[in-house]
């Protein structure tokens, strides 16, 4: 069945075939990427989109030795089939196996890790200044799709490129929604193939030197070339940014992006090639229906993503009901997100409420300061974003919000650990970076329920409040229809101890890894606080169990250093109440990608995990009593 790409063992294997026999390879390659992503799940709706312009960059560029840096990362499959990781794809995302993303420890190919957006012009423009000072003539070649290029880093990493012409870099905008350009034909080719040509590039310096002592004209002749390609392509912008803009072309076309790339090889300076490709190219249904298909599950490829039965709500659904009955309730409400309205469980609201639905693409940082100016003139936004994506808008949140102390809601989704994404899609550093800022209100539920009250509790705060949520469903507890709110700063005893003096160990715990302490506080027979809020914290309930246990545990999807438990040790020490500590939570190293729940239980958060913990560290101090049974 893949008789051909079984004979790609490195892209030089590759740049032996014939030209003619690269459409057969591309339908193997788009084969194996269906059959693959849905055995394992994956991306699949961008990774068939990539497909013949991946074939193309390494059957015209050298590469390992040409950098090729993929922004996002998520449309890389292709590029790890045919840079020796075909047999590797059968443990795609899973522990022990190859990431989703680019990893430069994972091979040579992999030029530069990617999996948040925009960060390609500017790693490709780094490695280009580097080989030019280094006298190599190797090239950096930028892909970056249409979605990228709304953020600001794209466009800061471009206007520092333009600059730059002596440096071998190009940057091919992958334009996958048709959102830039008229659909591609003919004509366009053939232009793609003239603008890249060594006659154009030619004709042009000729021009440039013969004008150069006339500086009028050749600003006139520069305007008419401008103005002329303007009447024909997008690419004027481009232009102006001091690339030499090409295209647009089809994406799909080998007999189109080979010639055109082989041209742009020869050719000096910044080079910008518009592509235009199709999402779900191959697959029907993926073509359809590009969203559905973007990251599923395993599948069968024959029946498509089928519907299941309906199981217990996720935090994201509990976001998006209660985005929909605040707004209904108050008409201040406005919802933003960068980019990821259905990941954020938006659609009902964008449906219910299009007025007051803002989907900014991929900019983070507009979008809190966006909100922050919304919330200057009586508006209250709420933004949904997930964790790992708000720390690209760090600065913002401070200098934009909290330090004016506007009323910005901000739902994280993905806090804590997210399974197949891995280390750059962990949310792991929320609770450490949100707490240290003032004015703003941490509340970490540990529930759906409880994540329902806390979104209204934060929504009408007069300040920046965030509610910090995990991937997935809860536990499954009913959420109650209306829109209290829980008191800012009360935590909640959830166990007593039986010991008579109220126990000698406490569990402090903070959102969903509640309900393992529970289970491991069941086999200590130890007090479990629900703390409910990181920032402000209950420092008088903590101040009585503290005063009544003989040593105290936190638990904390976050790390260790700097989160909720730090918290608690920096709040007893300023009450000058001293207790033996012990802090559980994520260690100080990146996580890497696997199924949640292994994830969880490797950082020895679940109930057996605490259990050992805890008896390791204060097993002395803990009652003997042999009716108990340890859950471990």
């Amino acid at each position: 069945m893949y008789s051909l790409l079984q004979t790609i063992a490195d892209p030089a294997d590759l740049r032996r075939l014939e030209r003619g026999q690269l459409p057969h390879l591309a339908d193997e390659l788009r084969s194996f990427v269906l059959e693959s992503v849905s055995r394992t799940g994956g991306h699949l709706s961008s990774n068939l989109g990539t497909v013949e312009l991946t074939i193309a960059l390494h059957y015209v560029f050298n590469t390992p030795e040409d950098r090729i840096v993929w922004d996002v990362g998520h449309q890389t499959y292709p590029h790890k089939i045919l840079t020796g990781r075909r047999e590797a794809m059968r443990k795609l995302r899973q522990a022990n196996g190859i990431s989703g993303f680019p990893r430069r420890t994972e091979s040579p190919y992999d030029a530069f890790g990617t999996a948040h957006s925009s960060t390609s012009i500017s790693a490709a423009l780094g490695m280009a200044i580097a080989a030019r000072d280094r006298g190599e003539k190797r090239h950096a070649i930028a892909v970056i799709g249409d979605g990228a290029m709304s953020a600001g880093m794209a466009f800061e990493a471009l206007n520092n490129a333009g600059v730059a012409e002596d440096v071998r870099l190009l940057v091919v905008l992958n334009d996958n929604d048709m959102s830039i350009s008229p659909a591609v034909g003919a004509l366009n080719r053939y232009l793609a193939r003239l603008l890249s040509g060594k006659f154009y590039a030619a004709a042009k310096q000729a021009g440039r030197q013969v004008l150069k002592h006339v500086p009028p004209m050749l600003e006139l002749a520069r305007k008419l070339e401008e103005h002329a390609k303007g009447m024909l392509v997008p690419g004027t912008m481009f232009e102006e940014f001091g690339f030499n803009y090409i295209g647009p072309i089809d994406g799909h076309d080998l007999d189109a992006l080979i010639p055109t790339l082989q041209n742009i090889r020869g050719l000096a300076g910044p080079q910008f090639l518009h592509v235009v490709t199709r999402k779900g190219q191959g697959y029907k249904l993926a073509e359809a229906d590009p969203v559905l298909y973007h990251g599923p599950a395993p599948f069968d490829p024959k029946m498509g993503l089928q519907k299941s039965a309906p199981g217990k709500p996720t935090f994201t659904q509990v976001f998006g009901d209660w985005l929909c009955d605040m707004a209904a309730a108050d008409s201040r409400l406005v919802g933003i997100t960068p980019a990821m309205r259905e990941g954020s469980g938006m659609v009902r609201f964008e449906r219910q409420f299009p007025d007051r639905y803002y989907d900014v693409g991929i900019a983070e940082q507009h979008a809190v300061t966006f909100a922050a100016g919304l919330a200057c003139e009586g508006r209250k936004p709420v933004v949904a974003i997930y964790s790992t994506f708000l720390q690209r808008a760090y600065d913002q949140l401070i200098h934009d919000v909290a330090l004016q102390n506007l009323p910005v809601t901000f739902a994280l989704d993905r806090g804590g650990l997210v399974g197949a994404d891995g280390a750059t899609h962990h949310g792991a550093f929320d609770l450490s970076f949100l707490r240290c800022i003032p004015n703003m209100v941490v509340m970490a539920p540990s529930d759906e329920n409880e994540c329902r009250k806390m979104l209204s509790t934060a929504y009408r705060h007069d300040g920046p409040a965030a509610v910090r949520y995990p991937r997935g469903a809860g536990v499954g507890v009913e959420v109650e229809r209306d829109l209290e709110v829980v008191p800012i700063g009360r935590a909640h005893i959830r166990r007593h101890s039986r010991a008579a003096r109220g126990g000698r160990v406490a569990i402090l715990a903070f959102g969903p890894p509640l309900h393992a302490a529970l289970r491991a506080a069941e086999a200590l027979d130890a007090t479990v606080v629900n703390m409910r809020f990181v920032k402000p914290l209950d420092t008088e309930l903590l101040a009585q169990i503290a005063g009544s246990h003989d040593a105290l545990v936190t638990v904390e999807e976050n790390v260790v250093m700097g989160g909720a438990g730090s918290a608690c040790a920096e709040a007893l020490a300023a009450m000058a109440i001293e207790r033996p500590f012990l802090h559980l939570g994520l260690p100080d190293r990146f996580i890497d990608h696997g199924d949640p729940a292994a994830l969880v239980a490797s950082a020895g958060l679940d109930a057996a995990g605490l259990e050992q913990s805890i008896r390791d560290r204060f097993g002395a101090l803990l009652r003997e009593d042999r009716r108990v049974k340890s859950i471990a």
